[in-house]
Parts: structure tokens; sequence; C-alpha cells
């Protein structure tokens, strides 16, 4: 495999976890596609094996359990020192699972295992790479490096059974924002916030997806936002979905005491009661 060490500038070097299906790996290859290095993180190593081959010495495999503290805290010392990066233009923290949760058993462990991977996973990319971030910002000519988060529509307004995804979610969008509180002048923090997606991810779900969009399309409006010369803090997709659940937001009363009911699948305490 050609291995690629001192990317011009017109080559940027990024890191994307999650990189193994779904819009992580379109993303991988549409960044190649235009020229890129891009270090792929995923805990199936043959997976990224096999995506690395799409594109020998600009998709370089990083395996890793991003809910791993210690191996994440080590995460590029697995790399030949000839591979690993001396900075990082760019890290897309794309790592995500998807638990809901069956009332009437609220199972903690469930709650942990989501948020291991859905924030702390994002806590520990963001802590492995800033390093290199910063040392990309102090380079002349290469531009504002950046975080972006993959969230989700899902913390506009609270679903039925989405306790564990939706709350560390949310805890990644505020954990971002607050980074970017403390980093901004340096390095641009984003939050992407797209709607339903066709991944492997979302396969199994039982209910229906409105405006669900391909993972390549989605990969295309994610780099679309992160590319614009003035990249935003925050952006959506697609604006539809975006639209409605931001107008359910301002209505609380109408989302919780109208139509979230008719969505609940769990039986309430008072028809439990009256079953008895």
């Amino acid at each position: 495999m050609h291995t690629v060490n001192t990317p011009t500038p017109a080559s940027r070097q990024y890191w994307l976890t999650g990189a193994s299906s779904g819009i992580g790996r379109e993303l991988a290859l549409q960044l190649a596609a235009r020229g890129h290095i891009v270090y792929l993180s995923a805990r199936s190593a043959d997976a990224l094996q096999t995506l690395a081959a799409e594109a020998p010495g600009q998709l370089i495999p990083l395996p890793c359990d991003v809910s791993d503290d210690a191996q994440m805290a080590r995460v590029f010392e697995q790399l030949p020192p000839e591979q690993r990066p001396q900075w990082l233009d760019g890290v897309i923290a794309g790592a995500g699972v998807c638990e809901y949760v069956d009332l009437p058993v609220l199972e903690t462990a469930t709650c942990r295992r989501v948020a291991e991977v859905n924030y702390f996973g994002v806590v520990n990319a963001c802590a492995a790479a800033l390093p290199l971030l910063q040392r990309a910002a102090q380079a002349p000519g290469r531009g504002r490096p950046f975080i972006a988060g993959l969230c989700s529509m899902s913390v506009y307004t609270a679903f039925p059974r989405a306790e564990a995804y939706g709350a560390a979610k949310a805890a990644m969008a505020y954990f971002l924002d607050s980074l970017r509180c403390d980093i901004g002048r340096q390095v641009d923090v984003c939050l992407v916030y797209p709607g339903f997606v066709a991944t492997p991810m979302t396969a199994p779900n039982d209910f229906p997806m409105p405006f669900c969009l391909s993972a390549d399309e989605a990969a295309r409006r994610v780099l679309a936002g992160l590319e614009k010369a003035r990249r935003p803090r925050a952006f959506a997709f697609p604006w539809q979905l975006h639209g409605i659940l931001k107008l359910a937001a301002a209505l609380p009363g109408l989302w919780y005491g109208v139509i979230m009911p008719r969505m609940r699948r769990t039986p309430t305490l008072d028809s439990k009661e009256a079953s008895r």
C-alpha cells in the first residue's frame, strides 16, 4: 500500500469514526475521491481493510472502540511511525449505536451502552485528536481545522422509546457546543443534524421514517456543509423534517399532549390499573 506522508496544501488529512458502514463509509469514499487522506476508525478491522482497498494510500485503517478510554488515548500508536498523522485538518465523529427502551422494564445498562459510544466515544475522539488539530491550526496555509459531530434531530424534542439514544445525542451536542466555547478561535466545531438515513443502524426500525435519505446523499450533504467558506456552527437536513420537529418543539402542549400519546406503544399506568 502506498503511503502519503506529506500531503500537499490541496490534500487534507481527516479522521473519521464510524467509518465501516452507513454515512461514515460514504464519507470516506467521497473524501478519498476528492484526493484527501482519511484515517478510518470502527471496531471491525476486516470491514476497514475492505474499505481501504477502495483507495490504497488514501484510506488508512485505524480500528478502535471509541468507548474504550485506554485504547483511544493511544489510538494512533498502532500505526507505523511513517503513517501516523502529524496533524489533522478535520475529525468527523460518526460512530453511533441505537437501542430502544421497552418499558415497563427500564434497563439502565441500555442507557449506559448507548452513552458509551454516542457520548463518551465523541469525548474520546476529541481528546485524541485535539493536539493534532491544534497543530494544523498553527500551520500556515492549512485553513481552519474542524471537529464535526453527527448528531440527530431526535434531540429537538422527545420521542417514545428514545430515552437512551436521544439523551446520549443531547449530551454529545452540549459537549461539542461547550467545547466550541473553549477552542473556537483555533478549531471550528460543527454539529450536523441528519434526519432519517437508510443505514444498517436504521434498517431494524419498525416505524415510518419520513424524508429518509440514502447514505450516499447524506454524506454529500454533510460535506457540502463542512466545505462552505464560512463553516456553520450547525446545520440540518432534510429541511422538511427539520422544520416539522422544530415546530413540534415550539408547541410542547400539542406535541406531548396530542401527538405523543398516539405514538406511544407502552400502556400507561392508568390503563394497567384499569385492566386489573
